[in-house]
């Protein structure tokens, strides 16, 4: 039977007192748990087993009705990171695409001073000044080789500097104004260079014809080049220093022998200029012309062993020409023997007139005791 067809059909219960009853009950309930709550003597408390069952009742119910929230929690956590890993990877890629012009330009400064560092530890044997500059044009075509760098005549450059870069040789100087130079390359037409090969010493003549190699001519010597023979400047004429790396010799198609420039095995644009003109410069020719004494000093000063040795010798050599003197004016003074009258016999003997010389006897000898020292010897005697 149903609650309305019951007795109590007609009873109508009000929904907000039906809510007062209920929240008056459930604090009364309440102040009675907070009131019978209470220790008991053995430190435990009264309703302790009443709050451990109803914890374990409820512990499992929480769990379920928690899972929802976790998964909730756990959504929105994923799709705040989608959202945040976005905007995160804009900004990394804007950040990636700024860093990399950085790090084309520290490669690029980093092979700049790599080159500038090469170009810094080169040498010459002997030591000759140089300038450093960079190409600022390339002019290149079927007959014309050339380069213009950024140093001149205000640098000390001159015509017919030899021009290197950190490999080897590289060209010349043809033209100098105040701050740019032009240098006609190894390979241009109008390019003479006397040449070596270092092996053999044999010397040759660098010519360029517009080509990559240059070809090598006059060759000195059969047999005195082979493939891959190093080949360095000769230094001959004066116009170059001797030794300067050139390239490396190979036979072409054309069966002449030609050179693989060290040059070729990077960029010509940082340069440095040998200040060289003529072998002079290299040392003073004050210095090799000088008189063969005239760097040796004054001799010092005697001791008095050395002292008393040149007075000794100084007498005995006073005592000498002395003694010579006597002998050369007893000598004059002598008796000379008359001739014999001629014969008047044509063919008649001539008589010999050969007489002994009377003997000079020998003056004594000068006392010793007492030398007389001319006054010019060394030492300040009297």
């Amino acid at each position: 039977m149903a609650f309305r067809d019951g007795p109590f059909e007609n009873i109508k219960v009000p929904l907000a007192w039906t809510a007062a009853v209920v929240v008056v009950v459930a604090i009364i309930g309440a102040i009675f748990l907070l009131l019978g709550d209470r220790t008991t003597p053995e430190g435990g408390s009264s309703m302790g087993a009443a709050r451990g069952g109803f914890e374990a009742a409820a512990g499992p119910v929480g769990g379920v009705f928690a899972a929802p929230v976790r998964w909730a929690g756990a959504a929105r956590d994923y799709v705040g990171g989608y959202f945040f890993a976005i905007g995160e990877n804009r900004r990394l890629k804007a950040e990636i695409a700024e860093l990399r012009g950085w790090r084309d330009e520290a490669i690029a400064q980093k092979n700049i001073n790599g080159r500038y560092e090469a170009l810094l530890g080169l040498r010459t044997e002997p030591a000759v000044a140089m300038a450093t500059g960079r190409a600022i044009s390339d002019a290149r075509g079927p007959f014309n080789r050339a380069k213009l760098i950024d140093v001149g005549s205000a640098k000390g450059v001159r015509i017919g500097n030899p021009v290197v870069t950190e490999h080897g040789l590289v060209g010349r100087i043809s033209g100098v104004t105040s701050g740019v130079s032009r240098v006609v390359l190894l390979t241009d037409v109008a390019s003479r260079t006397p040449v070596m090969i270092e092996r053999t010493d044999a010397r040759a003549m660098l010519t360029g014809d517009g080509g990559d190699s240059p070809r090598l001519e006059f060759i000195r010597g059969a047999g005195s080049i082979q493939a891959g023979d190093r080949i360095l400047s000769s230094g001959d004429g004066g116009g170059l220093p001797r030794g300067v790396p050139v390239g490396v010799a190979a036979k072409g198609v054309d069966g002449a022998w030609r050179v693989k420039l060290f040059s070729d095995h990077g960029a010509v644009d940082y340069v440095r200029v040998l200040l060289f003109q003529t072998f002079g410069q290299l040392v003073s020719p004050e210095a090799l012309n000088a008189p063969p004494l005239a760097g040796l000093a004054t001799a010092p000063e005697p001791n008095a062993a050395e002292a008393g040795a040149i007075r000794d010798a100084a007498a005995r050599r006073q005592t000498a020409q002395q003694a010579q003197a006597e002998r050369a004016r007893a000598a004059a003074a002598a008796p000379v023997t008359p001739a014999a009258a001629p014969s008047t016999t044509p063919n008649a003997a001539r008589p010999a007139t050969t007489a002994p010389r009377p003997a000079v006897a020998p003056p004594p000898p000068a006392p010793v005791t007492a030398p007389t020292v001319p006054t010019d010897a060394p030492g300040g005697a009297a």
